[in-house]
């Protein structure tokens, strides 16, 4: 296909050498402004869109140039926008003139990269060569320099900024022999995951496993290396073994809940009882914590049991106490005496009078429902009576409502 015609990109005026100052926020918004601009020109017009991202990846990291990167929002913003954007330059049906055309250019943005923001290109090298063809002769041009940076003989070592493009490429173009025994020094763990990746690919899954937990060290990340360990695992059908090894701590989201969903996504044919236990185990002191996910696996009683073993925050215990008053009842009553029985204790962020009226006023509606009204008033005359760091708060804002 031949090449598209110039086309008026919003996001090019924008990305201009130090387009951007100090702060992050901006940046980040113009970022994923781009890539949805991109993506979109890209459902009708895969060539476009390549060279719209080809173009965005030359001129980001001269326009973030002046951009606060310490809080590694912006960084994480231009990490994204690189795996949204190699699949389109990537999968784009180009004929090989104009993609080596791209990988040159793309190639001296990666050089010129002084932030850097765009070094994970090189990771992807050989995907974006687009053919086994176009990656072996990537490797054969990046082979002489990337020997030299890996060379066994430190004195002679040089540090050479296509590494990762050279390994990645060798990996596409199936050299594997070669690709492993290039890695066989003591490289760091970013460049041995390839031998480990070569290894599974040419079936030696075992020897694989074997060399990646031999890489751990405080210098190589144990999520990654997990993480590709639970990849063979599943890849050679041993799923309950990945499981029982790496699948609870890889599978690790931002929240309790989003990590149990993480791991029960992957893992379907587990009990959700068995994932729960297990992801319980891992954060001893705060088993309340999982509260909302037990209540999402419709595991009931185990959240209520985990809610009592340790703190979980009493507006989390409030809501789940009015959206289940009508669904189940007994749940939803002891939910919300247990989002009294923290705010008691003191628990809880930034709690107001309301929130406690709230909590109070849902547990006794629920309690009315239940048939038991009385009972449970009694029962938080009790709990108050009894004591704890947020006792005298809960009684002010209570007073009318207990007669005290």
């Amino acid at each position: 296909m031949k090449k598209e015609e110039a086309h008026p990109w919003v996001f090019k005026s924008r990305f201009r050498r130090h387009a951007f100052g100090w702060k992050s926020q901006p940046a980040i918004t113009r970022v994923r402004q781009a890539v949805a601009e991109i993506k979109k020109v890209g459902k009708t017009k895969p060539i476009l869109a390549a060279e719209g991202a080809i173009l965005f990846f030359e001129r980001v990291s001269p326009a973030l140039e002046q951009v606060d990167g310490s809080s590694g929002s912006i960084g994480s913003a231009v990490s994204n926008a690189i795996w949204e954007l190699v699949p389109l330059i990537a999968g784009a049906p180009a004929e090989a003139k104009l993609r080596d055309a791209w990988l040159e250019r793309l190639f001296e943005a990666h050089q010129l990269d002084e932030i850097p923001y765009i070094e994970q290109l090189a990771e992807h090298w050989g995907e974006l060569c687009g053919s086994e063809e176009a990656a072996s002769a990537w490797a054969d041009r990046l082979a002489g320099d990337t020997r030299t940076a890996l060379s066994a003989n430190r004195t002679s070592r040089s540090y050479f900024r296509g590494t990762s493009a050279c390994l990645s490429a060798l990996f596409r173009a199936g050299r594997f022999d070669e690709l492993i025994e290039l890695l066989r020094g003591d490289a760091i763990w970013p460049y041995k995951r390839w031998a480990v990746r070569a290894m599974a690919a040419r079936g030696q899954r075992a020897e694989a496993l074997r060399y990646a937990e031999s890489c751990r060290s405080p210098w190589a990340s144990d999520h990654e290396v997990d993480s590709i360990c639970e990849k063979i695992l599943i890849s050679s059908g041993l799923i309950d073994e990945a499981y029982a090894r790496y699948g609870v701590r890889v599978n690790r989201g931002g929240t309790y809940l989003a990590s149990f969903c993480a791991v029960a996504k992957k893992y379907p044919h587990k009990a959700a009882d068995k994932i729960l236990a297990d992801l319980v185990k891992t954060t001893p002191g705060e088993e309340g914590k999982w509260f909302a996910a037990a209540k999402e696996a419709s595991l009931y009683p185990a959240a209520l049991a985990l809610a009592s073993r340790s703190p979980c925050d009493p507006k989390t215990l409030t809501r789940a106490a009015r959206d289940y008053a009508e669904r189940d009842s007994a749940f939803a009553l002891g939910a919300g005496l247990l989002a009294i029985h923290w705010l008691i204790q003191g628990h809880g962020y930034e709690i107001t009078g309301a929130d406690v009226l709230h909590a109070y006023h849902t547990t006794l509606a629920v309690a009315e429902r239940h048939g038991n009204a009385a009972e449970v008033k009694q029962r938080i005359h009790k709990m108050v009576e009894a004591g704890g760091p947020g006792a005298g708060f809960v009684i002010q804002m209570l007073k009318r409502e207990l007669g005290s």
